[in-house]
């Protein structure tokens, strides 16, 4: 059966249950799962009860032997957008099948340690599920950058050299001006770099 492209409610979380923790109304959060695992485990959170979302787009597929085939695309790899309070997301981070929740690094800090999660309003749910269910053609989110955003590496060995996008060649190529040295290209996704 097709996951559909709408928010699945089945259970609602009790009024004021996040008032405690700060967050006094459900959001939501962006969930990290691991690749080719999205609809698996949003079948998961369904059956436990949680409000999910999973962004997916039929479309027909053309296979080798010339059979055409109607699938469900994921539009957003890895990713389960969860409505919940804070206390509710501690909850469905302990889940194993649950990577993490994304932060905002754009985000302020939050008493001057790590990034604040990232929150999606509900009116841009509402507006991807409405490109999803309208859209003649393939929708896809990117998050590319353009010839000259200046950029600092997020992750990995290259954390906090920081650059100017060249130019961007499907999305995990990279040329990045170092001023000092000149230019040097490199292999990174765009998840490891962040707009300064």
């Amino acid at each position: 059966m097709f996951a559909e492209n709408k928010v699945e409610s089945v259970a609602a979380v009790p009024s004021g249950v996040g008032d405690a923790v700060g967050v006094p109304e459900a959001r939501w959060f962006v969930a990290v799962v691991r690749n080719n695992t999205e609809k698996t485990v949003w079948g998961k959170l369904l059956e436990a009860g949680y409000e999910c979302y999973l962004p997916v787009q039929e479309e027909t597929r053309l296979w080798r032997d010339g059979r055409r085939r109607k699938i469900e695309r994921v539009v957003i790899p890895a990713v389960i957008f969860i409505r919940c309070t804070e206390r509710v997301r501690r909850e469905v981070v302990k889940l194993p099948y649950i990577n993490r929740f994304m932060t905002n690094k754009a985000g302020v800090k939050t008493n001057g340690i790590g990034n604040p999660l990232a929150t999606i309003p509900d009116s841009q749910i509402q507006t991807l599920r409405f490109m999803l269910g309208n859209a003649d053609s393939p929708v896809t989110v990117t998050s590319d950058y353009r010839k000259g955003d200046k950029v600092r590496v997020a992750r990995g060995g290259l954390r906090g050299l920081e650059g100017e996008i060249i130019e961007a060649e499907g999305g995990s190529e990279l040329v990045v001006r170092i001023e000092i040295f000149g230019c040097a290209r490199l292999k990174i996704s765009n998840g490891d770099v962040q707009r300064i």
